[in-house]
């Protein structure tokens, strides 16, 4: 079992419950945009937000975004370490960096130090396009060079009396990526950050994220994750909370169950379903909604769920645990099924 790190108010680590985390694209000085996609992602149920903070104007927009969200915010820092400490003034809650590019012994210690007093973790973030040299140069482009590379980074830290530390080693190949991370399991007790780099968009993405995060995951190997995919971030969380469902390690969700069709459907089950989905997205307790296309056999074939609906050609039957409670109309079913369940304590 890894140590546990506090990050705000969640814990990870330590046998904690996987987080799961994803990065803003927008440019951070420009608070409103950044803030309205943090709360997208809040919204979908992302844990942890990291920001690129890449300039001093980026550094001094992290106090104004904090104001407006609840989520922990990670400053992602390359280069300069004078952002990294100007971000930490500001209030971030976790900083990210390599510090193989940070500038050297003296600023890595700087930025230890003022994480140190702020009381916030440290990510060490190592990638297969910013190895240490001295671990490229002894073991080649390899898993063997991601896994050293982030365990000489962490021993810098740790040089300067710094050990509250998360570790990623990350690269686009699904194999060498989840071996790097078999060595680090095996190397240290600090908390994992897994996940697949530049994974690419769409369903290759997602399948080299599944794999590589998964894998890892079903052997206990992984402490918080995020999914990479080109585009908008959000996507990244509801693929992330996909997983998390599949594999076990999150139950308290709310999960829409729907009957495949047939040419008895009345209302579009595909798009209803992916509404209360998306709707519902964020909330962390166990309830169960059925979307039925008919009321031949959805009305039985629903009767397990907590709530449900039952399709009619106009109005359709809104049910409870299988008993038929009104009719409601098709183009209100969304928002019937929405104040129930708000009426039941699940919002």
């Amino acid at each position: 079992m890894t140590k546990s790190i506090r990050l705000k108010n969640l814990v990870i680590g330590g046998g904690a419950d996987i987080t799961v985390q994803s990065m803003t694209n927008t440019r951070t000085e420009d608070v409103l945009a950044t803030v309205a996609q943090i709360k997208r992602l809040e919204r979908a149920g992302c844990d942890i937000v990291r920001m690129s903070v890449n300039t001093p104007l980026a550094a001094d927009a992290v106090a104004a975004i904090k104001r407006e969200v609840e989520v922990p915010l990670v400053a992602d820092i390359h280069f300069d370490h004078l952002l990294a400490l100007r971000a930490i003034e500001n209030g971030i809650d976790k900083i990210r960096i390599n510090p193989s590019n940070i500038g050297g012994e003296k600023a890595l210690a700087e930025v230890a130090s003022a994480a140190k007093d702020h009381g916030i973790p440290i990510r060490v973030g190592v990638n297969g396009g910013s190895l240490d040299k001295s671990s490229l140069d002894k073991y080649g482009y390899s898993a063997e060079a991601l896994a050293d590379s982030a365990l000489k980074s962490v021993s810098l830290l740790e040089k300067c009396g710094f050990y509250d530390i998360v570790i990623s080693a990350k690269c686009s190949e699904v194999a060498m990526n989840a071996k790097a991370y078999r060595i680090l399991s095996k190397s240290t007790d600090y908390p994992l950050h897994i996940g697949v780099t530049e994974a690419g968009g769409g369903d290759l993405a997602l399948a080299k994220s599944y794999i590589g995060i998964g894998s890892l995951l079903l052997d206990g190997i992984g402490d918080t994750i995020r999914v990479s995919v080109t585009g908008d971030p959000v996507q990244e969380v509801y693929a992330a909370d996909t997983m998390l469902r599949a594999l076990g390690k999150r139950k308290d969700f709310v999960e829409v169950i729907s009957c495949p069709t047939c040419a008895r459907t009345e209302i579009n089950v595909e798009a209803l379903s992916a509404e209360v989905r998306r709707a519902t997205a964020h909330i962390r307790k166990k309830y169960t909604v059925a979307i039925m296309g008919c009321v031949v056999n959805g009305i039985g074939e629903g009767s397990h769920a907590d709530i449900g609906i039952a399709g009619g050609r106009e109005k359709s039957a809104l049910i409870k645990h299988g008993k038929v409670i009104r009719t409601v109309s098709n183009d209100k079913i969304l928002d019937e099924l929405l104040r129930e369940m708000k009426e039941a304590g699940i919002d």
